[in-house]
């Protein structure tokens, strides 16, 4: 496995740190979601939401934190940094955000 520039921006940069949040937090939307459907649905089974809540809480919080960091070093307006955080709540709405404001240019293209 290499570790070359490209591969690194994703880690070392406001930008990439907050794409990669951004992706992580809407996954665990989607695990989360499953893990409600095993316990209220097909099996109740709590074991899914059980795993799943805390991994999803802990993206939300590492999200927020990168997407106030991404404002700050992108110098987003208050009105695109606000956007941010709610997208922080819908399902899969950070990767949307993400994909918004990378389109648009807010968002300094990490190499990927």
């Amino acid at each position: 496995m290499s570790n070359s520039p490209k591969e690194m921006a994703w880690f070392e940069s406001a930008s990439g740190q907050f794409r990669l949040a951004a992706i992580a937090e809407a996954w665990s939307w989607a695990g989360l979601l499953a893990g409600m459907y095993f316990k209220y649905g097909a099996f109740a089974n709590p074991v899914g939401v059980q795993i799943m809540g805390p991994v999803h809480g802990g993206l939300f919080i590492v999200y927020l934190v990168c997407a106030f960091r991404a404002a700050k070093s992108q110098k987003w307006g208050r009105t695109v940094t606000v956007w941010a955080l709610v997208a922080a709540v819908p399902p899969f709405a950070t990767w949307i955000f993400e994909r918004w404001v990378l389109k648009r240019g807010l968002l300094a293209s990490s190499t990927v």
